[in-house]
């Protein structure tokens, strides 16, 4: 199978991490629940995977990143614990329903909500940050690249706006983590939620979220921590305050050992390598009659995304013709984005995606744009 849909999540992984996954199955015990060894090999490599990502996303303190499953509770954690009734926020509509369904249901609670229009084009007007601020705006909430067309925000940007008014900035980095720097302490963010088993190349079920010092965030969950036993109430010491219950020590090891390879390898070097096959990819498609793509591939920064349509064709239709007759995984459908389909207008048509890895080759993309041609022939 020749595999783009890393933009859902990467199949291939650095051999490390299957390796690290089961040694970690068959020797760890329960992080914080213990003295013995196997209980402190858990809480030695959860530290270490904090160390590894506070290192990689700027964050001020390793005891400031935070577990989760994935970036989707994540989000959730942030934004609930953050904001409540009578505050206003600013997002996009680049926004995948990990934000959106949050931010709904917030404004249900009585908040306010506003979202800055990308337009016909997919692209943010960015002028309209300031025109939709408001005397309760209290934060921004967007996400670093479109999973829908692989634009990207420019969050350095984003990040001086909301120092400028005092606004919390909290980044869904799910698409970017691990792919683009992002150093959260320069770049102004509060909040950088990830997930580990996209561009950080770690296994599913590991994410969480990295906060700047002194933020006070309410617990989404309380529950089990092992320590504060007697306490009625969640422990208020970071990383404990969000981490209910046992960590997924065994994913997390995972993760370490892919942060690892990222470290080995460079992020500018991974995602040199996957913008060249994107680029090429886009370059041979783009002009097949019949075929529109999306996203902006003028600008200097994209994610390794390219998304298109063919005629007419249902995007599911397009996506199960490529992987039974050329064997090529693809995303096809809304992918969670609605309202950046809206302002493209493909909410029935849905589309297409194609999205790289680190490990996928020339060979690969070539095939797959040979699957468009034909696929566009037969359209007409």
């Amino acid at each position: 199978m020749i595999y783009l849909d890393n933009a859902a999540t990467t199949r291939t992984k650095p051999p490390a991490v299957a390796q690290a996954v089961l040694e970690a199955l068959s020797s760890y015990g329960n992080c914080g629940r213990g003295g013995h060894e196997g209980a402190l090999s858990a809480a030695r490599t959860i530290y270490e995977t904090r160390e590894k990502l506070a290192a990689l996303l700027g964050c001020p303190r390793a005891d400031h990143v935070c577990f989760t499953p994935n970036s989707t509770q994540a989000l959730n954690i942030a934004i609930s614990g953050l904001l409540g009734p009578g505050d206003h926020v600013i997002s996009t509509d680049l926004e995948h329903n990990s934000v959106l369904r949050p931010l709904y249901r917030l404004r249900d609670q009585g908040a306010a909500v506003d979202f800055v229009p990308a337009g016909e084009s997919g692209r943010l007007d960015y002028a309209a940050f300031e025109k939709l601020l408001h005397p309760n705006t209290r934060a921004v909430v967007c996400t670093h690249a479109s999973n829908l067309t692989g634009d990207v925000v420019d969050i350095g940007w984003v990040g001086r706006f909301a120092r400028e008014h005092g606004l919390l900035f909290i980044l869904d980095a799910s698409q970017t983590a691990g792919v683009l720097p992002i150093d959260m302490t320069a770049q102004g963010m509060d909040v950088v939620c990830f997930t580990g088993h996209k561009s950080l190349l770690g296994p599913q079920g590991t994410g969480g979220l990295c906060l700047r010092e002194g933020l006070e965030i309410r617990p989404f969950a309380v529950g089990g921590t092992g320590v504060q036993s007697y306490s009625e109430t969640q422990p208020q010491e970071y990383p404990t305050r969000l981490e209910a219950g046992t960590l997924n020590s065994h994913g997390l090891a995972g993760l370490r050992a892919s942060l690892g390879f990222l470290e080995e390898t460079g992020i500018a070097a991974i995602h040199a390598h996957e913008d060249r096959l994107a680029r090429r990819f886009y370059a041979a498609v783009r002009n097949l009659p019949g075929v529109r793509v999306y996203g902006d591939f003028h600008a200097p920064v994209h994610a390794p995304v390219v998304t298109l349509n063919i005629g007419d064709w249902d995007s599911a239709q397009v996506s199960d013709e490529l992987a039974e007759r050329f064997d090529i995984a693809t995303r096809p459908g809304a992918h969670c984005a609605p309202r950046l389909h809206r302002c493209l207008g493909t909410t029935e048509q849905g589309a297409v995606r194609f999205s790289w890895s680190f490990f996928n080759t020339e060979a690969e993309t070539d095939k797959a744009a040979e699957a468009v041609a034909i696929l566009a022939r037969e359209a007409q």
